[in-house]
């Protein structure tokens, strides 16, 4: 049996310290990049007696080679006059000299740090006789700008998102939290990425378990690639057998920073702009941003219309299937009548009537979004129509099913969370599976499941369902009612907070 190739050892495990050897740095660099056309390695030699050879190392495009050229010409300049020989110019000397905008100047003496701050964006300056080398912050990418979120829109309330850019997320956080208590700690994952991601939280109000949790969680991963939170999301997740989302996600700052202000935990990944928040409840995705920007009243019949939504995509086609199959006797007289003779002719029963028009709804919304902008949304919105139109008049369905199916995907673009969306939709093929075959029994039998799954849910130690299950009565003002915001005196008991209370509850004013 042939044995399997040895890899061969890389260089890093033959040199891990930066040498005196100016040459010997450059070529290691060079080897382990495999000489790649966009890597710039700048020489030059100091002194009048050009006594010391020095570099500068970067990666096009990556960094601002204005932030060390320019000052390092000028430090040149003004050592020149000075008289003072560059050979007798220690690492720690020229740290304190080399004044770049950045303000970002550090020493290095591990070759694969090193590396990996060239690859970040970093610039390294290297010279003769020195086994340290510096790594000035010069990151500076071309980077989208901040937009109002696509996936996200409200009528009222901020228009920025985030963008792919860790650090231009973390400074919109800074923005809206300017309390020194807003913390960041910053890891890398991915043995080939490296991708950076920061957690952020308020110290006082997150709770110190979920936060040793989170970090315990975070470290466990081990995996080659980190290229979107997805990934963190599903390794970071407490159950992975579970249609519904057990990790929040959002690309708008303002609802970040209210649930870092609820005692939640941040978590950013560097190349996408959305953001994840635990632990994350039920509750929390049928909540929209601009619920906290409107009168409280408008606010909880928005909720109110979203809950009732809710059941209706996940029960309408199945409760219709349920009871034109086997309980004909509920429905009045002329209204069974109509369904009769609506249904005359269609050669399909109930659930397979349905599930087929369920299955070309979902196809044609899947190509709305899949193809260009501009046409998308008109080819969905007319292939719906005329589909349905021909499906009628060919006899394939019903009027009523074609209504029902248009009322059920309605009802689901009113879901605030696109994951939450996509759980009940896939759970209502599973109702109609069983209102085909049980009829109402099969639909109580599946919400039974349901609920008993839910109930079982834990998003970082904290119950799914936490103030309806555990009910808190104090929790109920900002649940399915919102109530006015000078009343919701305390942050939700789940999650634990340090600080309970957000305010002493009196209303200013007359």
């Amino acid at each position: 049996m042939k044995s399997p190739p040895q890899s061969q050892p890389s260089a890093q495990s033959s040199v891990s310290g930066v040498r005196s050897d100016l040459s010997g740095n450059l070529d290691w660099i060079k080897q382990q990049l495999g000489h790649s056309t966009d890597l710039v390695i700048r020489q030059f030699v100091l002194g009048e007696g050009r006594q010391r050879r020095s570099a500068i190392v970067y990666v096009e495009g990556l960094a601002d080679t204005t932030t060390v050229l320019e000052p390092l010409s000028l430090l040149l300049h003004e050592r020149a006059r000075e008289g003072i020989e560059w050979s007798e110019t220690s690492a720690e000397q020229w740290m304190d000299r080399l004044v770049v905008p950045s303000g970002s100047v550090k020493r290095e003496a591990v070759l694969q740090k090193l590396l990996l701050a060239i690859l970040s964006g970093d610039i390294a300056v290297l010279w003769d006789g020195e086994q340290d080398a510096l790594i000035v912050g010069a990151r500076k990418w071309k980077e989208r700008s901040i937009q109002e979120p696509e996936a996200e829109p409200s009528v009222r309330g901020p228009r920025e998102g985030f963008t792919e850019t860790l650090r231009t997320n973390t400074a919109l956080l800074r923005r809206k939290i300017r309390d020194p208590r807003l913390w960041m700690e910053t890891m890398q994952i991915g043995r080939v990425t490296h991708t950076d991601i920061s957690i952020m939280y308020v110290k006082g109000l997150a709770s110190d378990e979920v936060l040793a949790e989170v970090r315990r969680r975070l470290n466990a991963v081990d995996v080659d690639s980190i290229l979107e939170s997805g990934y963190i999301q599903e390794y970071i997740q407490d159950q992975t057998l579970t249609p519904f989302p057990l990790v929040y996600s959002s690309e708008r700052p303002d609802v970040i920073a209210s649930e870092v202000l609820e005692g939640r935990v941040a978590i950013l990944v560097d190349g996408t702009p959305f953001v994840l928040v635990v632990p994350a409840l039920f509750t929390q995705f049928l909540q929209a941003a601009e619920d906290y920007y409107q009168r409280w009243d408008f606010a909880t019949l928005i909720r109110i219309i979203r809950y009732i939504s809710l059941f209706i995509s996940l029960m309408a086609p199945a409760l219709y299937i349920a009871i034109v199959t086997f309980h004909q006797e509920i429905i009045p007289p002329s209204l069974l009548m109509s369904l009769i003779s609506a249904r005359e002719g269609v050669p399909f029963p109930a659930f397979v009537e349905a599930m087929i028009m369920e299955i070309t709804f979902e196809i044609l919304r899947e190509a709305g979004l899949r193809m260009p902008k501009n046409i998308g949304q008109a080819v969905s919105i007319v292939g719906t129509l005329v589909i349905g139109q021909a499906a009628v008049d060919a006899g394939l369905v019903s009027p009523a099913m074609v209504i029902v199916v248009a009322l059920t995907a309605i009802s689901n673009f009113v879901i605030p969370a696109y994951a939450m969306a996509i759980s009940f939709r896939i759970l209502r093929f599973g109702m109609m599976m069983l209102a085909g075959s049980l009829g109402i029994f099969g639909i109580v039998l599946g919400l039974m499941v349901m609920v008993f799954h839910l109930c079982s849910l834990r998003s970082f130690g904290v119950p799914y369902l936490s103030s309806f299950a555990p009910f808190h009565w104090s929790d109920q003002k900002d649940t399915i009612l919102r109530l006015p915001r000078w009343l919701m005196i305390t942050r939700p008991h789940a999650l634990k907070n340090r600080n309970f209370f957000r305010t002493n509850g009196r209303k200013p004013g007359p």
